[in-house]
């Protein structure tokens, strides 16, 4: 039985995870949750699974201190998750890493302490797991030539050009996930997909040249690997984030599970396009930052967080969230990724040059 330590319980990944316990109760025991202010429901998890509740940034990290477990779910929002997950590979427990900002900001030290410690750093995105479905039993650096991340496009795929009127609502109606705000948001200006990237090549140890990005508005196939003979594979399933959160907590087993499986011959078609640079700018300006180096992306995530916020709330326009971000990238001090403080840093400084902007 493998012992479970959720963080960010009440989330939608949180949510989707609890799923997945409840269909194995034979084979997870969740022995500590932590939560970031919903200690009511919070509450109601711990009393049907028996474990230990803990709230806000402080219990999450203690949540990971004070109990043993095999496998710890990371889905927190943005950077919070950074230092449990610390933790946890400190103590030698994988991890099911949900939050992309922990890899996106600090992926450079975060692998490397990883790799110090044989810890599993595990997918929970649906990308990174049908990648990582795909290179099993796979020797990256010599037999895979690419990594092909699929997006959706979102709700603005084959929207007019101009995008400056377009409302929270508008930028908030995912076509096919039911994500949380920020996250929605982020999947509609593809700053997301740039994430997923970084993520990428710190998960897979995989340069940044060799990850590309296509469109699929269907959401199907969540990724593909091509390797150096000429094949490409590819995971396909509906879109059910239980289905990477399952095998993140399972692999490198997976176990049968009652829920709509694929079925071929109703698909009418699917299709795939070079993502639009033009409309989507997030994607290059991340390229840009990573190929920087430092604490470029620790900006870049703290940025985008503030940018979203801020349009969220009505303070700047749609198309404004990525020339924010673009501006705190360039005006941010250079400073090398090596440690904790050095990404907080950067990140205070980050919100900071965004909010004055």
């Amino acid at each position: 039985m493998k012992r479970i330590i959720l963080l960010g319980a009440t989330g939608s990944i949180g949510t989707s995870a609890c799923d997945v316990v409840r269909t194995h109760p034979d084979e997870f025991k969740v022995v500590a949750l932590a939560v970031r202010n919903n200690l009511a429901a919070a509450d109601l998890i711990g009393k049907e699974f028996g474990a230990k509740v803990y709230s806000g940034e402080e219990g999450a990290l203690r949540a990971v201190e004070e109990n043993d477990a095999d496998v710890v779910l990371v889905a927190t929002v943005g950077l919070s998750g950074l230092k449990p997950t610390l933790a946890a590979i400190r103590k030698g427990m994988d991890v099911a890493l949900a939050t992309k900002e922990v890899l996106v900001a600090a992926g450079e030290f975060v692998t490397r302490e990883a790799a110090a410690a044989k810890v599993r750093l595990l997918p929970v995105d649906s990308e990174h797991s049908a990648i990582f479905q795909c290179l099993q039993g796979i020797d990256i650096q010599r037999e895979v030539s690419r990594l092909v991340l699929t997006a959706s496009g979102g709700p603005f795929l084959d929207a007019p050009a101009n995008l400056d009127d377009v409302t929270p609502e508008q930028a908030l109606r995912h076509p096919r996930w039911d994500m949380g705000r920020k996250v929605t948001v982020d999947s509609s200006t593809m700053m997301n997909k740039g994430f997923e990237i970084i993520e990428a090549r710190w998960l897979f140890d995989v340069p940044m040249d060799r990850i590309d990005v296509v469109v699929h508005p269907e959401s199907i196939v969540h990724s593909l690997v091509e390797f150096t003979d000429g094949a490409t594979l590819a995971q396909l399933s509906p879109p059910d984030m239980r289905v990477p959160i399952q095998y993140a907590l399972t692999w490198p087993r997976r176990l049968p599970a009652e829920r709509a499986k694929l079925d071929l011959a109703a698909l009418s078609s699917l299709t795939f396009r070079a993502p639009d640079g033009f409309r989507f700018p997030a994607l290059r300006l991340v390229r840009d930052a990573e190929r920087a180096g430092g604490t470029r992306t620790a900006v870049l995530s703290a940025a985008d967080e503030i940018a979203v916020s801020r349009f969220l709330d009505g303070d700047i326009r749609y198309t404004d969230i990525v020339k924010l971000v673009a501006d705190t990238v360039e005006r941010a001090p250079e400073i090398p990724c090596d440690s904790v403080e050095a990404v907080l840093e950067a990140d205070r400084t980050a919100r900071e040059l965004a909010l004055a902007w």
